[in-house]
């Protein structure tokens, strides 16, 4: 069941209750918490594992014009590329849909006093953002996935080769 209206999308959000999986996402990376802290930058850890924001206008890739792919920061799943990314102006890196079904995962987010909708690796589990729909982009899904920079590492498309 979508969270958002009943119009078509080109990719409905399918929100999962927290800790559950779908069969064709099960996180496959599994670490302990001290393995992540040893793995990760102080930043990264409080975004990734603790479910933290970067400040607006800070991270590397929100105003980045590159292409690439962009993976997942602490697990290296390709998770969005820069097809799909655009200016949405709100100071994180947005994108209109991940890469492929099944590579993100959804959860109903209702910290800080908001009704949201996390978005999240689905190969490790790790908080990457939040998906929004029907602010007025004109994109073909009408959603803005808005990621943390500090969620993703991009693979220029020159690198990937």
């Amino acid at each position: 069941m979508s969270i958002f209206s009943n119009k078509p999308k080109v990719t409905p959000v399918q929100v999962q209750p927290e800790g559950a999986a779908t069969a064709n996402a099960t996180p496959r990376v599994e670490k302990t918490d001290e393995e992540w802290r040893q793995e990760l930058t102080p930043e990264e850890y409080r975004v990734l594992r603790q479910a933290g924001t970067e400040r607006p206008y800070t991270g590397e890739y929100w105003d980045t014009h590159t292409a690439g792919v962009y993976n997942c920061r602490a697990c290296g799943t390709e998770l969005f590329t820069s097809n799909e990314k655009f200016d949405s102006h709100c100071g994180w890196p947005s994108f209109w849909a991940p890469l492929a079904d099944g590579t993100v995962r959804y959860i109903h987010d209702r910290t800080m006093g908001m009704d949201r909708v996390e978005v999240r690796c689905a190969s490790c589990d790790s908080h990457l953002g939040h998906v929004f729909e029907g602010e007025g982009y004109g994109t073909p899904t009408d959603q803005r996935f808005c990621i943390n920079s500090v969620s993703l590492t991009l693979v220029e498309a020159d690198d990937a080769k």
